[in-house]
């Protein structure tokens, strides 16, 4: 019984020590992608008003409050959100995550990287979007995979996803795979067809010309057991502030399903960090 014990103490302090060590497999899969695509960006200038005359006014509005004009045309955005509140579904475990993203213009890509714990083990998910490809994994423990998401529905949902964070990324806008339409002052619908899939959603400005949310239909709801579900879902942004390098992007984000029972924020938190590479 002693030796027994023993073991098993032996093995709880060695699954403690290799939960402590910063290596993740995970990470390391993440951060190898986005060093892959980072060395593929295009050379840059500096973007002009008549980069932006062809798109829609309220667009063109956004791009000159949001203060891109004269910036350099970066193919590469890093975001960086600390201790956001995030729900594994309506009656999902309730989470505080680290969430770090880098989308890319050009290819469309985007590569997210969530970092928490449930119950002391580390929780690591890995959103991706790359080569008209899109996925969510999600390992517990740094060895064992609670989910690994992927197929159509898939594509096309990580699709919107990038499309609803586009205007961040200016140079994507200006990528042959968007079409932009006029709806009003306020409104504009944008397309963007990749690697076989399409997806289409609509952007609402304020008064201040700032994005307070883009909608959209094309974002199947897919739950941890892999069940899909057709819900409209939106992407909320708030509180934007200038910075001292004259660019004033949101600091709020908040990602909804609009289901039939009622909306469910399950993404609320605010930006750590924005920086172009």
């Amino acid at each position: 019984m002693g030796l027994t014990m023993g073991v098993v103490l032996v093995m709880l302090g060695m699954l403690l020590i290799w939960f402590h060590i910063p290596y993740s497999p995970l990470k390391a899969e993440f951060d190898k992608d986005v060093q892959a695509h980072a060395s593929k960006v295009r050379p840059s200038t500096v973007f002009d008003s008549s980069d932006f005359s062809h798109l829609p006014p309220p667009v063109r509005r956004f791009m000159e409050r949001s203060g891109f004009i004269g910036t350099r045309k970066s193919d590469h955005l890093m975001m960086r959100y600390e201790n956001v509140m995030f729900l594994q579904g309506r009656q999902g475990p309730q989470l505080t995550i680290d969430y770090t993203q880098h989308n890319f213009a050009g290819e469309p890509t985007r590569l997210a990287l969530i970092e928490s714990g449930m119950f002391g083990v580390p929780f690591d998910g890995y959103d991706y979007y790359g080569k008209g490809t899109g996925g969510m994994k999600g390992v517990l423990g740094k060895t064992i995979t609670l989910f690994d998401q992927r197929g159509k529905d898939m594509d096309q949902a990580c699709l919107a996803t990038y499309l609803a964070e586009i205007l961040f990324l200016p140079s994507a806008t200006l990528d042959e795979h968007v079409i932009w339409e006029s709806i009003d002052d306020h409104h504009v619908k944008a397309t963007i067809s990749y690697g076989g899939a399409t997806a289409s959603g609509t952007f609402t400005f304020n008064e201040r010309d700032e994005m307070i949310e883009f909608m959209t239909s094309d974002r199947a709801m897919t739950d941890a057991a892999g069940h899909t579900e057709r819900v409209p879902w939106s992407a909320i942004c708030g509180s934007y502030r200038t910075y001292d390098d004259g660019l004033r992007p949101p600091t709020t984000f908040q990602a909804v399903w609009h289901c039939t029972d009622g909306d469910l924020t399950y993404f609320d938190g605010r930006i750590a960090h924005m920086a172009y590479a």
